[in-house]
C-alpha cells in the first residue's frame, strides 16, 4: 500500500501537471467497490470545475476543486482519492491504451486525462464539501515533540502497532514504521506507553528524517507503486531492515529478523534495537 512518501510524491506530481486545468467530463466504471460516494454525485461534483490544487492529507490525495466561473470559492468541493493497496493515479493522453482495471477517467480541457487504475479495488473515490476533509490523525511531518509524546501516553499496544494507527499519525505504514524504529534503536514490540521521553523524541526525529528522505527519493517501489508519470521510486535501495530478513544488518552485521505483529510483517535488528 502506498504510504505517506509515495502519496506525497504522486500528489506533488499531479499538482505540477494538472493544477489550473478544468474538468470537462467524468467516466466511472461499473464496479461499486472504489466508489465511496455515489457515481452520479462524483461526476456532478467534478464536471466543469477547475483544479485549484492537488495535495496530500495522510494517505489521501486531495483535489481542491472550484466552480469554473466562481470568484469567491462558493460551491467548492474536494475530490478525495485513496489508492488502497494497488491504486494508481496517472496523467495520460486519450490516445494511450486504457489499462485493464481502470475505474475512472477524468477528461481535462487541456486534452489530457486523469486515470484511476486499481487491480484489487481496495482504493476509494469520494467527494466532500470544501474544506471538510482533514484526515484521521496527526500529520507526522509537522508534529511537535510534546504532541508526539502525548499520542502514545498510556498506550499498552506495541509501538509498531501504535505507529500504524492512522487515528494517531496518518500516513505512516509498514515500511516507514520499520525503518524509523531501526534508526531510533527501538524494538517494535516495546509497549508504546512505556517509552521514555528521550526515546520518543529520538523516534519522532527518525520518523521525520526517514519520511523526508523517502519523499526526496520518490518513495519506495517494492510492489506496484509508480508516481503520476508511471516512474518508480528509489528509497527501497536505502532500506535498512524492511524486506531484508536474514541479511546482515548494515550497522552490526547481525541477521535481520522478521516477526508477525498484528498480521503485518515486521523487520528489525535484534542487536541495534533495544
Amino acid at each position: 500500500m502506498p504510504e505517506l512518501p509515495e502519496v506525497e510524491t504522486i500528489a506533488r506530481g499531479l499538482n505540477k501537471r494538472v493544477r489550473g486545468d478544468v474538468i470537462d467530463s467524468v467516466w466511472l466504471g461499473s464496479h461499486r467497490e472504489p466508489l465511496k460516494s455515489p457515481a452520479q454525485e462524483i461526476a456532478a461534483a467534478l464536471t466543469r470545475t477547475r483544479i485549484a490544487q492537488v495535495r496530500r492529507v495522510g494517505k489521501h490525495i486531495v483535489f481542491d476543486l472550484e466552480p469554473r466561473r466562481s470568484r469567491n470559492g462558493k460551491g467548492s468541493r474536494q475530490w478525495i482519492v485513496h489508492l488502497g493497496m494497488t491504486g494508481r493515479m496517472l496523467v495520460a493522453s486519450p490516445k494511450d491504451e486504457v489499462p485493464k482495471h481502470t475505474h475512472a477517467i477524468v477528461s481535462l480541457a487541456s486534452g489530457r486525462e486523469l486515470r484511476f487504475v486499481d487491480p484489487r479495488r481496495f482504493g476509494r473515490l469520494s467527494v466532500v464539501s470544501q474544506p471538510s476533509f482533514v484526515g484521521p490523525g496527526t500529520e507526522p511531518l509537522t508534529v511537535e515533540a510534546d504532541d508526539f509524546a502525548k499520542l502514545f501516553r498510556g498506550r499498552k499496544t506495541p509501538i509498531k502497532a501504535a505507529l500504524l494507527n492512522q487515528r494517531l499519525l496518518h500516513g505512516v505504514g509498514n515500511i516507514y514504521a520499520d525503518e524509523s524504529l531501526f534508526r531510533a534503536g527501538i524494538r517494535p514490540l516495546r509497549q508504546a506507553g512505556r517509552l521514555k521521553r528521550v526515546e520518543l523524541e529520538r523516534l519522532r526525529a527518525a520518523l521525520q528524517e526517514v519520511l523526508q528522505e523517502a519523499i526526496r527519493s520518490g518513495g519506495s517501489s517494492v510492489s506496484d507503486y509508480v508516481d503520476a508519470e508511471g516512474r518508480e521510486g528509489f528509497f527501497q535501495l536505502q532500506h535498512n531492515v524492511y524486506l531484508r530478513t536474514g541479511l546482515p544488518c548494515l550497522v552490526c552485521k547481525t541477521p535481520i529478523k522478521r516477526i508477525a505483529l498484528g498480521g503485518r510483517g515486521t523487520h528489525f535488528c535484534p542487536k541495534c534495537q533495544k
